[in-house]
């Protein structure tokens, strides 16, 4: 449902603006809202999983979600779907946040591959089905439908987890009320700096709202470091240098690779002038390849270690950027198709990987807060991404006309200058992925031991 709604929306985007009279740069906060909320709240809504029980706080998510969902569907104005999007965003961040924590409790170390592998399968299965259905929907149906199509699933989903997911342990400690406030203000004002200034470019506000948000991210640091058997983040557990360069390998992914996905919608919209639901199909082999072959490579990361499958994995997701760099206006558009299974290649053996590695360093208490955590950096990262790419795309057109492109309003007749503005976005998004590869290989071996708890 988290990821079925991230690219779903993006192919409803025309329709609902036109529906709702609403304009471009009202309209884009459906997107912005839902990355925004997310990157805020998934450490906290981590951390109160820890305390009062993850199977409650993640089935109370997907009620939240899916009570947000059937909102957004009755929404008559666009002010209206964009306060729902919020609400429908924090049920999601609450589920992303204890779904990889929940995963841990039940299963030991040198299973978690395995584990983490079929959840990147339901992930990779939802944003193949949301391109998919959001097209037909919008098209044959109307666009309430991609919201109302949750409420079901989202019913089913909370019957099954209040039946079957129960809680195996809680920290003792009390929720920071300070902390929390502090780390969100930091979070709010960094992502909404970041976006205005994707949107409008360099001002004086957005400048000064980002830079404000960095100081308090900081501040909070320092706050949260000094803080003992009560800190939000678990400090100690980033001692170990293969959760640490874990966890930031997947930032760097994030930030480095989903920027990629954006600037090859834009080419395919606005230099070849495909519907936004054509771009996105051409996609659908890497959600294939991902899908298939995900569990059987977290199920490689339990026997041979996470740092060879996860680093190769990055590797493959850079290969696919030097194959999107061969593209031109007069491309052939297999092209896209054989980057696109390269890049589902690298995903699925980075993904379950690295999370593995990540939850098999952590400690029993904490599950909730680094998982959190995790989460947060892969959101902030997308939110990053998305800016990269409009930012460097607009060096080459005018920054609305990158705003439509992406949003599929404007389809063809963008400049052929516009492919030298995406070529520079990938050289970056390259550069990027570099560096994750790095601190993925430097991680060091690691040893899974199976915990007394699980056996």
């Amino acid at each position: 449902m988290g990821s079925l709604d991230v690219t779903i929306v993006l192919l409803a985007f025309p329709t609902i603006t036109s529906d709702l009279h609403s304009d471009l740069a009202t309209s884009i906060w459906i997107i912005l809202v839902y990355l925004l909320v997310i990157s805020i709240t998934t450490t906290q809504v981590g951390r109160l999983g820890d305390l009062y029980g993850r199977s409650r706080m993640f089935n109370f998510g997907f009620a939240m979600f899916t009570v947000g969902s059937a909102l957004c569907g009755l929404s008559n104005s666009i002010v209206l779907l964009i306060a729902f999007r919020a609400a429908q965003a924090l049920g999601g961040s609450i589920m992303q946040s204890n779904s990889g924590a929940i995963i841990s409790d039940v299963f030991p170390p040198n299973s978690r591959g395995r584990a983490f592998g079929y959840n990147a399968l339901g992930w990779t299965i939802g944003a193949m089905l949301g391109i998919v259905l959001g097209g037909v929907i919008t098209t044959f149906v109307g666009w309430q439908y991609i919201f109302f199509i949750n409420i079901p699933i989202g019913v089913a989903a909370v019957f099954l987890g209040l039946r079957y997911v129960k809680d195996l342990a809680r920290a003792k400690a009390k929720i920071d009320l300070f902390g929390m406030t502090l780390l969100a203000v930091a979070l709010t004002l960094f992502s909404l700096g970041a976006t205005d200034f994707a949107s409008e470019g360099l001002t004086i506000l957005n400048a000064a709202m980002t830079i404000t948000g960095v100081i308090l991210i900081l501040a909070f640091v320092i706050y949260d470091r000094r803080l003992k058997g009560n800190s939000m983040i678990d400090f100690v557990a980033f001692k170990n240098r293969v959760l640490r360069n874990a966890v930031a390998a997947s930032f760097f992914v994030s930030l480095g690779y989903f920027s990629v996905v954006f600037l090859l919608i834009m080419y395919l919209q606005g230099v070849r002038g495909l519907s936004p639901l054509d771009a996105s199909v051409l996609l659908i082999p890497g959600y294939v390849v991902g899908s298939l072959l995900g569990p059987v490579m977290g199920r490689l990361s339990d026997k041979y270690g996470s740092r060879e499958i996860s680093t190769l994995g990055v590797v493959f997701l850079g290969v696919a950027v030097l194959i999107y760099l061969t593209l031109r206006a007069d491309s052939s558009i297999y092209i896209v198709l054989v980057a696109s299974a390269v890049s589902g290649v690298g995903s699925s053996m980075f993904y379950p990987a690295n999370t593995a590695a990540v939850m098999a360093n952590v400690r029993a208490g904490s599950y909730g807060s680094i998982s959190g955590l995790l989460r947060t950096l892969q959101n902030i990262g997308t939110l990053g991404s998305f800016v990269l790419a409009l930012s460097v795309a607009s060096l080459s057109i005018p920054r609305d006309v990158a705003f439509q492109v992406f949003l599929g309003t404007v389809s063809g007749g963008v400049s052929s200058e516009f492919v030298g503005g995406i070529d520079g976005a990938l050289y970056v998004s390259l550069v990027i992925l570099v560096v994750a590869g790095f601190l993925s290989f430097l991680r060091g071996k690691e040893t899974r031991v199976v915990n007394a708890a699980h056996i």
